[in-house]
């Protein structure tokens, strides 16, 4: 019992939020559940907003937990979303609750700013990422533009999960992986860009002092320690963007691979040790989000279970009461590749009705419509597949290491039709799991700040002993994959 090490994590997600208790005994890693509770989005004058303020309710709940069981913790980590970000005002009070990134303020305000502020290259160059709406670099502009008030009065700007550990230590950090996200990180300087901060009328100072995944953020203040009966306990600066922490959590053996974090979102990537920002990744909109140990997660966001979610909710209660498996199952009763879509087509991105969306899009390329929701969901799940065979393509020009395996984490990586359709589509072994990476990931970052366990590698050890990944080989009929993967091309380019 004594060499048993305690941990414990916030991975906060959209929809819903965990507090979890990391348990490391030697070469093994177990968890356990603390608490789980709703995100609820707040809509309240025209806008979208994030309750920070519950968030912090319900990590203090789940530090109660831990006090009240007796148990000697040796860190905390926080995750989150990426993009999101709080305002404090001069007298160290936060200034409203933090818009969230669904809000439609920023629509039409990243075109505006890229034409009449920063160009679409310059912002490209500088930071390397995916350029989309919602960044925290629109945001922050369409603020400017309506003269929000919280951003004039603000002396600090915390990203979420730097807010949070802000609230438990009193002290302001701005952690390296979800500036990344921001759209106003360079990563070849590591720091903030000042022509970008400036853009928007603000500078250097009003954010953290930048951080490194496995950096000591802080103790608990005295208030938090009073609320909680814990004592002055460390906040460690794990991987603060969730997508982060789950890729530290891949149990790979060594560099020659690629991940794909299966969910909401599907972010399909491999690690490098530098950014890649060229021509060829600005044509494609590739990403380069802030790693660990120096890293640099290379990626592209695919739309990926949101389709399948969207209507899931759109289909009658008799539907809706089937099991995952039970509805996929009779998809696969379905004539393969008769309805095929791009997931990415921009139809799919918050329509009134997913259903909808994707008979028309099948109406307007030529196609059988998809009528059942079993045609629709083999629909889905066939264009997925295909779409991360033209994503994973491109990995393998920009990865200067050969490309033979596909680690899939996350909450996807439980759907195994999806999952053999990559494996049969991409041509390569997939490896399916941990599904909770994330969490996985942020105890890990806190075991190696606290000495507990050494490098990456090491983490990722002792994750491949405590987990062990589901194996897909390709077996699906290969020229009938071909066809389709050119049936798919020629779909999406007739958009």
């Amino acid at each position: 019992m004594e060499n048993k090490k305690y941990y414990f994590a916030v991975d906060l997600g959209a929809t819903s939020g965990r507090t979890i208790l990391g348990v490391l005994d030697g070469e093994r890693l177990e968890q356990e559940e603390l608490t789980r509770f709703p995100n609820n989005l707040i809509e309240t004058g025209g806008h979208f907003y994030w309750d920070i303020y519950a968030l912090y309710f319900e990590m203090i709940r789940g530090l109660k937990e831990v006090a009240r069981r007796g148990i000697e913790i040796n860190s905390i980590g926080i995750d989150t979303w990426g993009v999101d970000f709080v305002f404090v005002g001069e007298d160290g009070a936060l200034l409203r609750n933090p818009m969230a990134y669904r809000d439609p303020h920023t629509f039409g305000r990243m075109e505006e700013y890229l034409e009449k502020v920063v160009s679409r290259r310059e912002v490209y160059d500088i930071t390397g990422i995916q350029l989309m709406n919602f960044n925290s670099l629109f945001q922050f502009y369409a603020m400017r533009q309506a003269d929000n008030a919280a951003l004039k009065q603000a002396t600090k700007v915390l990203f979420l999960p730097d807010a949070l550990s802000w609230m438990l230590t009193g002290s302001a950090v701005c952690e390296y992986t979800i500036a990344s996200t921001s759209q106003m990180l360079d990563p070849r300087t590591g720091e903030l860009s000042e022509r970008l901060l400036q853009s928007v009328g603000l500078t250097r100072k009003h954010f953290g002092r930048m951080v490194q995944p496995g950096e000591k953020i802080g103790v608990l203040t005295e208030e938090v320690q009073k609320m909680t009966g814990l004592g002055a306990v460390p906040v460690i600066a794990v991987a603060g963007h969730d997508t982060g922490s789950a890729v530290a959590a891949v149990p790979a053996r060594n560099e020659q691979f690629a991940y794909l974090s299966s969910g909401t979102w599907s972010l399909m990537g491999i690690e490098t040790k530098q950014a890649i920002i060229n021509e060829r990744s600005y044509e494609l909109n590739f990403t380069n989000e802030g790693g660990v140990e120096g890293t640099t997660r290379f990626l592209k966001n695919i739309c990926g279970m949101w389709l399948y979610e969207r209507c899931r909710k759109e289909w009658p209660e008799e539907v809706r009461q089937l099991s995952h498996p039970e509805l996929q199952g009779s998809a696969m009763q379905v004539e393969a590749f008769r309805s095929i879509i791009n997931p990415d087509d921009k139809a799919f991105a918050n329509p009134s009705s997913m259903i909808a969306a994707i008979r028309q899009y099948c109406r307007e390329t030529g196609q059988a419509v998809p009528e059942t929701p079993a045609e629709i969901c083999r629909c889905i799940f066939d264009s997925l597949a295909l779409r991360y065979r033209q994503v994973f393509g491109w990995l393998k020009e920009f990865a200067d290491f050969p490309l033979n395996v596909l680690h899939v984490i996350g909450g996807g990586s439980l759907n195994k039709y999806l999952t053999q359709f990559t494996a049969d589509a991409l041509g390569v072994e997939v490896l399916a799991g941990p599904q909770e990476c994330t969490a996985i990931g942020n105890i890990m970052l806190q075991a190696k700040a606290s000495g507990d366990v050494g490098d990456i590698w090491e983490m990722r050890r002792i994750i491949g002993n405590s987990v062990e990944p589901v194996r897909y080989e390709p077996q699906g009929d290969k020229a009938a994959w071909d066809a389709a993967y050119d049936k798919f091309l020629r779909v999406s380019e007739k958009r």
